[in-house]
């Protein structure tokens, strides 16, 4: 009796390519949030406070927050859009749909909270998988910064040669 399995495998550089592809769809995504909001806060403030009135957050807590919000995403989107502070950007995200989930729970949109819910699945994603962020800023940094160490290193390593030898 023989069996038939199929392995299935996947390659580190195609799930790079995923990664990559995610984060860039998930960061445009913050990035066009936050940049129709930016120029229209006050707007936003006002229609934000409007949608909340029946929650049990004061006011002024979701004025506050309803400032926050577009510069926020703005930011985020970007840095996530480029890979850059990819990690740190991910988790500010990941908090400010906790807070916005709040919001949107606190008057019954089980709408907006259900699509909220694959906002973070996406967002556990990209945060879990983060050593596949290949294709980012953040590597190439990081890539710089290993040559530039190495290149101390070695010079390091004459000095401490001659200084032994001579």
């Amino acid at each position: 009796m023989t069996e038939n399995k199929t392995y299935i495998s996947l390659k580190p550089k195609d799930v790079a390519i995923a990664y990559l592809l995610l984060r860039i769809l998930i960061g445009v995504n913050y990035f066009n949030h936050g940049f129709t909001r930016i120029l229209n806060i006050p707007g936003f403030a006002e229609e934000t406070v409007k949608q909340l009135a029946d929650s049990y957050f004061p006011e002024f807590l979701v004025r506050i927050n309803s400032y926050l919000v577009p510069p926020i995403e703005l930011i985020v989107g970007v840095l996530i859009t480029l890979g850059l502070a990819t990690r740190s950007a991910l988790i500010v995200t990941f908090v400010l749909m906790i807070v916005l989930k709040l919001g949107v729970t606190s008057v019954q949109n089980w709408s907006a909270a259900t699509s909220m819910l694959f906002y973070g699945i996406v967002l556990f994603i990209l945060l879990a998988a983060n050593s596949f962020n290949i294709y980012s800023l953040d590597r190439w940094r990081k890539k710089r910064q290993n040559l530039a160490d190495s290149a101390a290193d070695r010079e390091q390593g004459r000095i401490n040669f001659l200084s032994n030898n001579f």
